[in-house]
């Protein structure tokens, strides 16, 4: 249903309220009476109701589509996140672009990245941790919902509709300074993260995870994806042999989905390319491999029309400010129709 016909939906349900027989109820000082609306437009797409005193997103989710996670569609197609008591609400049954696409544009999806966290900054990589918490605290504040990133590689094949102000967090090598860090802070607001590691690293002194962190890590929601072997540029060298160049692949992609498999026991199928560089060669390599995504490093979001092999990061570092930091947060890219042909 368009939302026009969601409009013509409400009318007959406000025809269907005029015809009804008012009752006055007594009044109170405790809180307001009850909506006088309380009709319900039900089609296969949609449902048009009207807000109950105190009713939110969430409440209206929990109540109309058994989810209250579900409250971003409620808050999406209506473009509020408040309802007045008696308001017209249309609650999408199912998602109704997929693609993100609009007449007005195309949504886009920030995936961010971190390196390292530390009690003070340390030039560009190490942010400082009140900073961080800084731009965690912002991206609740300010209503962005943080997606996993199974669900944006999900987006990129038009099988799922994301929410409006949706962002992917992720942190790269594997440092242990995460635990201290940035994971209690996530798990306070609720966010999620993929940690992208290289894994000669994985274990190999006391400022990296080991393979125990990084299982506890996994059980608990958050996504382990590669970052190759060595962390080296994946790209051919100069004067580099195709056999060569294949056995280096070999080495450099399929080790860490051994090892995912062996420690954590799964291998999500995601990489980051050191340094972001890649070429069309390393990413039909990282293809043959059997990587569903990959990521490289390039300030801008994504539409679900990206190549799932050239996925943009945004590289956050540690002195920006709150103001720069938000600058990587564009969801939505404005297309401007050409005005219609005359006569």
């Amino acid at each position: 249903m368009s939302r026009r016909l969601s409009a013509l939906a409400a009318s007959a349900a406000l025809g269907l309220a005029a015809c009804a027989p008012t009752v006055t109820p007594a009044p109170s000082a405790a809180k307001p009476s009850p909506a006088p609306r309380s009709e319900v437009f039900e089609s296969e797409d949609f449902i048009v109701t009207f807000a109950r005193w105190r009713d939110t997103p969430e409440r209206l989710a929990a109540r109309f589509l058994g989810d209250p996670a579900k409250a971003w569609m409620i808050a999406d197609y209506n473009e509020r996140s408040e309802f007045a008591r008696g308001q017209e609400v249309v609650i999408p049954k199912r998602p109704w672009t997929p693609a993100g696409v609009s007449a007005r544009g195309y949504q886009l999806v920030p995936v961010l990245v971190y390196h390292n966290i530390g009690a003070q900054a340390r030039g560009r990589l190490v942010i400082a941790a009140s900073a961080f918490e800084e731009q965690m605290r912002y991206l609740k504040r300010a209503g962005y919902r943080v997606i996993r990133l199974e669900d944006l590689i999900e987006y990129t094949t038009l099988g799922r509709q994301l929410p409006r102000k949706s962002v992917v967090l992720t942190f790269d090598d594997g440092y242990k300074s995460f635990l201290r860090h940035g994971y209690p802070l996530l798990r306070k607001l609720g966010f999620t993260a993929t940690l992208f590691v290289y894994t000669d690293y994985v274990s190999s002194g006391s400022n990296a995870m080991d393979w125990d962190d990084l299982r506890r890590l996994a059980d608990e929601g958050f996504t382990i994806g590669a970052h190759s072997k060595t962390h080296g540029d994946l790209r051919r060298r100069a004067g580099e042999p195709m056999e060569a160049f294949t056995r280096r692949m070999q080495g450099e992609l399929a080790t860490p989905l051994q090892l995912f498999k062996a420690r954590l026991g799964r291998e999500p199928r995601v990489l980051a390319y050191p340094y972001g560089a890649h070429d069309d060669d390393v990413a039909d390599k990282v293809r043959e491999h059997g990587y569903v995504a990959a990521f490289s490093v390039r300030r801008e979001g994504n539409p679900s029309f990206v190549h799932p092999l050239r996925i943009h990061r945004s590289q956050i570092y540690a002195e920006m400010t709150l103001e720069e930091f938000a600058r990587n947060l564009t969801v939505f890219h404005q297309e401007s129709l050409p005005p219609e042909a005359g006569p």
